[in-house]
């Protein structure tokens, strides 16, 4: 009788035992449940570029950011917060591109390079985007790219290749995310439109507001803007229709890319500004998202830090990441007392391979110090020069990325496009000076024009780069950018490895419930991140 009154009681506590781990399981369950996942990529930010930011943000005698916090800090020291390391290469490859990578982030499988929605096999594989769709949550992209471009297209397209920009367009107006704001018109018009004595040119001019950059790059009469109407979006093509938007909208703001990131520093205070921030778009698009009561996934990209770093221009990527931290801050004061949404923030490569170096150049002068070991005669010396931080407001302070800077010069007539013109107009728009010999040699290959990266051209013909190894530098159209980030290296303390990208392991900052953060933990891949999102969101 004693043995049956000891099993009862010990049934009896284990029933209570897996009622209870029963009771944590459903508890965990209700902690991890979110209604909403923001992923925002910096395209090409490594932990170089965040590195950059943070030097700024904590060492520019001038900088802009008056609290020395980045919204990283923030993320980080604000809620439950995670941050490790992803890896990014594509199926077979040790580096990837933008498009595989995204592909891996949108699909949650490994991609062939510069493939979109396809598995590294060339299948279809279902996006983030289209699994929100089909559980009845609304879901954006923004991009200060143009909405065709990679990353934006491998969330909501299923394409061969990245450079199918015209076929892009079309699958995401079938696959119709709610929100899409960004630019590239271009691919929306019908190619009519380059005639400007055609109706269709007169149309477009009355929609989008103006006369100038009109143009068509599709090779047929498909009007995707007017479908995109019938499919019922409200189109808006400026600041102004973007702040009234309420509803599913496309919002294409440039006929390619949108202002870079200086050009947005300088415009950002006119009043007669017509052309939306990242951070606007990205603050609109989750007020019209947050309306859907199931919740929302949205994809917000920074996608021209990687056309800086590709170009090697510290100047401008120091405004790209600018950019990025103010977007960034629109949305975790969105997110401000929420508890329903996962953040991430990652890159989808990095690129460039940037740093700051110190050096042999400029050696610092012996200086007394007043501490107790450098008396009786003894100076402080280092034997290198290890950077002055006032560079930091040097670079905050250029007013031309090199992109636009070389690409006013090869608009000048030929016989103007001397090195003393080169000279002028460096040391008009950098804080950072050449002279003739250096402009020579920046001007020596003549067919090394300004580029801004697409990926369309496998084929470029490779020219001489003064000694570097150009099959790193691998857009020879763009390399006068390079070299003019070379001449003025020791002046910057910046160093490049490549014109292209690298596979170093990218930041995952993230924020969200903590039960919901817990997968994460651990070193990932880009695949794993997208897995680990979309199951979140389900």
């Amino acid at each position: 009788m004693k043995k049956i009154y000891i099993a009862i009681c010990l049934l009896g506590l284990l029933n209570l035992a897996l009622s209870g781990c029963a009771g944590v399981d459903l508890a965990h369950s209700e902690d991890a449940r979110i209604n909403n996942v923001i992923l925002v990529i910096g395209d090409g930010m490594g932990p170089q570029q965040v590195g950059l930011l943070l030097s700024y943000a904590r060492q520019a005698p001038s900088s802009v950011i008056e609290s020395r916090k980045t919204a990283f800090d923030r993320m980080i020291e604000q809620g439950d917060a995670k941050l490790t390391i992803s890896t990014t290469h594509a199926a077979g490859t040790l580096v990837t591109d933008s498009a595989a990578s995204a592909s891996q982030l949108a699909t949650g499988y490994f991609a062939g390079s510069e493939m979109l929605g396809l598995d590294k096999d060339g299948n279809r594989r279902e996006t983030i985007v289209e699994k929100a769709k089909r559980i009845g949550k609304a879901t954006g992209l923004v991009s200060d790219t143009r909405i065709t471009h990679a990353t934006p297209a491998a969330f909501a397209a299923h394409q061969t290749h990245r450079s199918l920009e015209n076929e892009i367009a079309e699958d995401l107006l079938a696959i119709g995310p709610d929100v899409m704001f960004s630019a590239g018109w271009s691919y929306w018009l019908p190619e009519t439109v380059n005639d400007k004595q055609s109706q269709d040119y007169r149309s477009a001019a009355q929609l989008l507001g103006r006369t100038d950059s009109i143009a068509s790059k599709r090779n047929d009469r498909k009007n995707l803007l007017a479908q995109a109407r019938q499919q019922g979006y409200e189109l808006v093509f400026n600041k102004s229709q973007l702040q009234q938007a309420r509803d599913k909208t496309l919002g294409l703001f440039a006929a390619s890319e949108l202002p870079n990131g200086i050009a947005e520093t300088l415009a950002k205070q006119d009043p007669a500004r017509t052309v939306p921030t990242l951070k606007e778009m990205s603050r609109q698009a989750l007020d019209i998202l947050s309306k859907n009561e199931q919740g929302f996934f949205l994809m917000i990209e920074a996608g021209q830090i990687d056309w800086a770093s590709h170009g090697n221009d510290t100047g401008t990527l120091l405004h790209e990441m600018l950019r990025m931290n103010e977007t960034l801050e629109a949305v975790l004061d969105w997110m401000q007392g929420r508890d329903d949404t996962l953040l991430i923030v990652t890159a989808d490569h990095e690129t460039g391979g940037f740093g700051f170096s110190y050096s042999a150049a400029d050696l610092p002068e012996p200086r007394s110090l007043p501490g107790a070991y450098f008396q009786e005669g003894r100076q402080f010396q280092p034997s290198f020069n290890y950077g002055n931080p006032e560079v930091l407001d040097r670079l905050y302070a250029q007013q031309l990325s090199y992109f636009e800077l070389f690409k006013r010069f090869e608009s000048l007539p030929k016989a103007q496009q001397k090195p003393a013109r080169l000279v002028e107009m460096v040391n008009l728009y950098t804080e950072f000076k050449i002279d003739e010999r250096q402009a020579e040699r920046i001007l020596a290959t003549e067919k090394n024009r300004y580029y801004r990266p697409n990926h369309k051209s496998l084929s470029l013909k490779r020219v001489p780069m003064m000694g570097f190894n150009s099959a790193f530098f691998a857009y020879p159209a763009g390399n006068r950018q390079n070299l003019l980030a070379r001449e003025v290296a020791e002046q910057q303390h910046a160093v490049w490895a490549t014109g292209t990208h690298t596979s170093t392991p990218v930041y995952v900052f993230m924020q969200g419930p903590r039960q919901v953060l817990q997968p994460f933990e651990k070193i990932l891949h880009h695949t794993e991140i997208g897995r680990l999102a979309a199951d979140a969101l389900q």
